[in-house]
């Protein structure tokens, strides 16, 4: 049976390939072949993608992406496709299904909804608690530069605290539409915000994310 990073994995290489090289996304300054390149960076290059996290690392990071991005772009989708190499650490399905299955999805989006017309997904229940129990995990992290309080609500009532703090804004939405909210493209995301309107404004252009 197929994990969510790998069907998420092939839905964005069909994405990418739909697209093409030069689509926009909602990553700021990337098109798609941008894109792309990060994917297959992040993967198969170890020694360079440390510098998503490790800043001393940047220059080394954006060198070897530039390097991967004036690659052929079919030749990108079908590595995004066919998936990291066998002895990679993401070669294993626990490590690809907790790795993945978050980052495959907001980039699949990425894609759908840089797109001039698109509407959400319908995502079965069993997808929205997996999504859910990741945005749950690293909620801190997500709202970490949340300039108020903020706290992520599921329909159901579950909650999740991003960011401890007065004034609070409260998002509700799907988990999807909350990960993609926390994850920085709070434009997209379809969630509803409640709390006193200027910390809603504020939230709603802050820099959100990992």
């Amino acid at each position: 049976m197929s994990t969510h990073a790998k069907r998420e994995r092939l839905l964005l290489a069909d994405l990418l390939e739909t697209h093409g090289p030069e689509a926009p996304t909602l990553c700021e300054g990337w098109r798609t072949r941008d894109l792309a390149a990060h994917v297959v960076v992040r993967e198969r290059r170890g020694d360079a993608a440390g510098g998503l996290v490790i800043k001393p690392l940047a220059a080394r990071l954006e060198r070897v992406q530039s390097e991967f991005a004036a690659k052929p772009y079919d030749e990108l989708v079908q590595l995004i496709r066919t998936g990291p190499p066998r002895l990679s650490p993401f070669a294993l399905k626990q490590v690809d299904e907790a790795a993945n299955t978050v980052e495959f999805f907001i980039h699949a989006e990425d894609v759908r909804r840089a797109q001039p017309e698109w509407s959400p997904r319908e995502l079965d229940p069993v997808f929205q608690d997996a999504l859910w129990r990741r945005l749950e995990t690293a909620a801190r992290l997500y709202g970490r530069k949340a300039p108020t309080g903020l706290v992520l609500r599921r329909p159901d009532g579950q909650t999740a605290v991003a960011r401890r703090g007065t004034p609070v804004v409260t998002a509700v939405g799907e988990p999807s539409e909350l990960l993609l909210f926390a994850s920085g493209r709070q434009e997209q995301a379809k969630v509803d915000l409640d709390g006193e309107q200027a910390a809603v404004d504020r939230v709603r252009t802050a820099r959100l994310g990992l």
